[in-house]
């Protein structure tokens, strides 16, 4: 089942709040969230052999790549809001 299945609800009520674009950018990044959630509990049961207090480096390194792209989904939207709203400005 792909994605848009899945989350079909969800797709279906972010799209109608935020646009098609950012509303399945909101529930990419949701989907992000809960993943680094489960990769971070997942990280207190593996850690990395030299620092107990650190997960594993393959988890260090998964965390690190998942919070970076919500980062960078967060940059496009806060972009498609500033375009969107000059547009409006434009408009009147």
């Amino acid at each position: 089942m792909s994605v848009f299945e899945e989350r079909k609800t969800e797709l279906e009520q972010h799209e109608f709040m935020m646009g098609r674009e950012r509303g399945r950018l909101a529930v990419a990044l949701d989907l992000l969230t809960d993943s680094l959630i489960m990769v971070g509990q997942h990280g207190v049961y593996c850690n990395s052999s030299r620092n107990p207090s650190k997960p594993a480096l393959d988890l260090q390194a998964v965390l690190s790549g998942m919070e970076g792209a919500k980062a960078l989904i967060q940059s496009v939207m806060e972009e498609l809001r500033t375009q969107r709203e000059a547009a409006r400005e434009a408009g009147r």
